[in-house]
């Protein structure tokens, strides 16, 4: 925890709903841990920004930890802010900057629609708060190096929502191809699943409960239809997000950054092509077929299963989240079942097998967790260099030390950053 801040609190409860609202989402005392839980003076403070289907599923897997308290849930709709709020007995709050002025109120995890990741974060950080934020960072490679800069000004722990890096099968494949088990990699094949087009365009009323206008936030305000909040149109509206480029790439992505340090191994060239829908109200890249030199490795990015494929002088081993696509050229390194157990030394990446536990760890530690700033936005930055180079139809160099774009054309500088719809501001 930074130190200027303390777990003990004077009002724990302060400000928590006396009479919670009644809502369909329930969770058992047993699932909720609260037989096992730690001393109040030893648990994290939680509160949650977005609480729609991943960040509920974030809430109910992280309540059974003994030292992690969720006392406050923000989100433009009002049944599911009730909801949750309604079942750690906290406070719901419809505008998230209420919920970030609490002094008692430890770390936020961030599970809003990708075009709102970055602002809140940044808020947060400021805010002191420490930030768990799920998958992709941002949507702009500005808005990427922004957060960075200011989580690492403001000495706050950050989790990303990569949560392979907690799964052990993901860590032996990449522990595997750290100490050299495929030899040197030459190529690197990272296949993510692919959008669609689609959509409805037709104006729609805007549901009671629900602050659509917050819900833009940052992004312009548009018209209103039944497609655009909800999956997948939180995805697949490039106003919001750049697809599932960064929106699912975000995983297989990222083991490329756990496993290698390819991406920093030299100037960074991606090009490629990809569809981009005119009809509809999808309109982010899909069908994309990406081509990336980083330093003397080549990277192929294309739609399919989630996995990533590393390719060395040595053989091959193949990294995913789903435990079947795992394998390898030698059985003896297939991640899910090594022929000799895989332990970790004083070198070896960081071990975790539960990611919210983990975050929490980190803030009572003052140590980084598995899924740190840095690698997050490594990653990120290969998303959002291949949206720009499909859109622009260019070859597009990224400086990876220097961390800009190099001799950008007015259409990829463009790109770099968006507007952001007053009053909000990075």
């Amino acid at each position: 925890m930074s130190s200027n801040r303390k777990l003990s609190r004077r009002n724990v409860l302060k400000g928590m709903a006396a009479g919670a609202f009644s809502a369909p989402l329930f969770v058992s005392g047993r699932a909720l841990g609260l037989e096992d839980k730690a001393p109040a003076s030893e648990r994290v403070t939680v509160g949650h920004i977005g609480v729609g289907g991943r960040g509920t599923s974030i809430f109910q897997y992280s309540q059974p930890l003994a030292d992690f308290q969720s006392v406050a849930a923000a989100d433009c709709y009002q049944n599911r802010r009730d909801a949750v709020a309604a079942v750690c007995k906290g406070k719901a709050y419809r505008d998230f900057r209420e919920l970030l002025a609490r002094d008692d109120i430890d770390a936020v995890i961030i599970a809003t629609p990708d075009h709102w990741h970055v602002p809140i974060g940044i808020m947060a950080a400021r805010a002191g708060k420490h930030i768990y934020i799920e998958k992709p960072l941002g949507v702009t490679l500005e808005q990427d190096l922004a957060l960075q800069q200011v989580v690492e000004e403001k000495g706050v722990i950050f989790q990303y929502g990569t949560q392979q890096r907690s799964m052990p099968h993901c860590w032996v494949g990449c522990e595997l191809v750290r100490r050299g088990g495929v030899g040197k990699i030459h190529t690197i094949e990272v296949d993510a699943p692919d959008g669609a087009a689609g959509g409805a365009t037709a104006a729609a009323p805007v549901p009671e409960g629900f602050d659509f206008d917050m819900w833009c936030g940052p992004s312009p305000l548009r018209t209103y239809t039944n497609d655009l909040c909800v999956p997948p149109g939180t995805y697949f509206v490039y106003s919001q997000s750049i697809g599932y480029l960064g929106g699912w790439g975000a995983h297989p992505l990222d083991i490329m950054i756990w496993g290698s340090d390819a991406d920093l191994s030299g100037m960074m060239t991606v090009e490629g092509h990809g569809v981009i829908p005119t009809e509809g109200l999808y309109d982010c890249v899909y069908n994309w077929d990406m081509t990336i030199t980083m330093g003397d490795v080549k990277l192929i990015f294309r739609p399919g299963t989630d996995r990533t494929k590393f390719i060395g002088d040595k053989g091959w081993l193949q990294v995913s989240r789903g435990l079947e696509l795992n394998g390898a050229s030698d059985p003896a390194f297939d991640p899910k079942n090594p022929a000799q157990p895989v332990e970790p030394t004083g070198t070896s990446l960081q071990v975790s097998t539960n990611h919210s536990a983990n975050f929490i760890q980190a803030i009572k530690s003052g140590k980084p967790p598995v899924s740190n700033i840095q690698d997050a936005v490594r990653s990120d930055i290969i998303s959002l260099l291949c949206d720009i180079a499909v859109r622009t139809g260019e070859k597009i160099t990224w400086d990876p030390q220097k961390r800009e774009l190099v001799n950008p054309s007015p259409a990829a500088k463009t790109l770099a950053s968006r507007p952001m719809r007053a009053p909000w501001t990075l």
